[in-house]
């Protein structure tokens, strides 16, 4: 069964361009062209992805994706825009974005990300087991909720990610470079100190707050959790 995409962009001719190349790949596609009705569908669970603009009318691609991610949606989501800062891009990822790609972008570059979200999404759908734990951390991977010594723990969608594959390979050591091809996708372009800015927030949250040490560093290859 083909997957379906939902496109929510402002800008018909581009629309247009990527619904036909989408298309051509053997994707189903449908369009919005404002924020509040791509937020209408999107909410409607009928799709496997969603191509979101940031500049939008009615509701911007951000609060969409605030609203998509407050409703509890787990639909993958990858933002298209013009604005290419750091901080704009930190902003959609933290927001719940699956990832990010900037206009004007090669059609062949979108095709990846799409499947690679798409595989992401699925893995985790088909063989994410629903509780992984540690210690006195708990992580219900369903409801997308983090408890440690039975306290909720509020995390950004990026320190979930890193955490949930932490925990899916407790007690083996990760690279920086694996976790950057397997949490921040293999085409990111990036420094790998992004891994230890991502470590430091969530032993913040977790080891520092709870006085736990849940996440170690093996010196010169990288990071691994372990059972206190």
């Amino acid at each position: 069964m083909a997957e379906k995409i939902l496109l929510v962009e402002d800008e018909e001719k581009l629309a247009r361009m990527v619904e036909l190349e989408l298309r051509y790949e053997g994707y189903e596609v449908s369009k919005a062209f404002d924020g509040r009705s791509g937020l209408e569908q999107a909410l409607t669970g009928a799709f496997d992805l969603m191509l979101l603009d940031i500049m939008l009318p009615q509701l911007s691609g951000m609060e969409v994706l605030r609203r998509l991610r407050r409703e509890g949606s787990p639909l993958p989501v990858i933002m298209l825009t013009a604005r290419d800062s750091v901080v704009d891009k930190v902003a959609g990822l933290d927001s719940g974005a699956d990832d990010y790609i900037t206009k004007p972008f090669a059609i062949e570059e979108l095709l990846a990300r799409i499947r690679t979200a798409l595989r992401k999404h699925a893995a985790g759908t088909v063989d994410g087991s629903p509780l992984l734990t540690a210690s006195d951390l708990a992580m219900d991977v369903d409801r997308h909720q983090v408890t440690m010594c039975g306290q909720a723990v509020d995390l950004t969608k990026r320190e979930f990610d890193l955490l949930q594959y932490l925990l899916e390979n407790k007690g083996r050591v990760l690279s920086r470079e694996l976790l950057l091809d397997n949490v921040w996708g293999f085409d990111f372009v990036g420094e790998t100190n992004s891994v230890d800015v991502y470590i430091r927030f969530l032993r913040s949250k977790l080891d520092e707050t709870f006085d736990r040490k849940l996440i170690h560093t093996v010196r010169g290859v990288g990071y691994v959790i372990r059972d206190e």
